[in-house]
């Protein structure tokens, strides 16, 4: 009586067996590739308001409505006054993100002007980034205006349930 063998003898054998090896690899990798992409996607967006807390806010506003758009689109209707439909097709914008969308439509109230009017605002000339809008309608950091942002941005999170994004320590 002959041992079973473990190995399959053939040319063929050994990719046989390095195959189905080889994507077992792959799909069990694919899930640690997925935090480095959206931590990619992260650091790339860069708000430049001027303030890293709402920097970081504003980046993780885009992880929030990149999962879950419709309660995106249901805040800035509800509480920024803005109609779904614009948010909506704002939304599907390339050059927009649900950062920019959150700051413009919140700069835009705290201001008294219609989230379109900052919208055409920075579409107009962003090159300083939202600090460079927000200075051009008199909201920069440090101003009551510029704190009344941040305390929107605080109750949008409270509504959302949502703890509010940690600086890198």
């Amino acid at each position: 009586m002959r041992p079973a063998k473990a190995i399959a003898v053939g040319h063929n054998g050994a990719v046989k067996r390095a195959l189905p090896t080889f994507a077992l690899l792959v799909c069990l990798s694919a899930p640690l590739c997925a935090p480095v992409a959206a931590q990619d996607a992260t650091a790339a967006y860069a708000p430049a308001t001027g303030d890293a807390s709402v920097d970081r806010h504003l980046a993780d506003i885009n992880d929030y409505a990149s999962r879950y758009p419709a309660s995106f689109a249901d805040e800035m209707a509800r509480y920024y006054t803005v109609p779904r439909a614009y948010v909506e097709a704002m939304q599907q914008q390339p050059d927009w993100t649900a950062g920019d969308i959150f700051m413009a439509c919140a700069l835009a109230q705290i201001v008294g002007q219609p989230c379109r009017a900052v919208v055409r605002e920075w579409s107009r000339d962003h090159e300083g980034g939202w600090k460079a809008v927000a200075g051009r309608l008199q909201a920069e950091p440090g101003t009551a205006q510029y704190r009344r942002l941040r305390s929107a941005l605080q109750a949008t999170y409270r509504r959302w349930d949502r703890p509010a994004p940690v600086g890198e320590k």
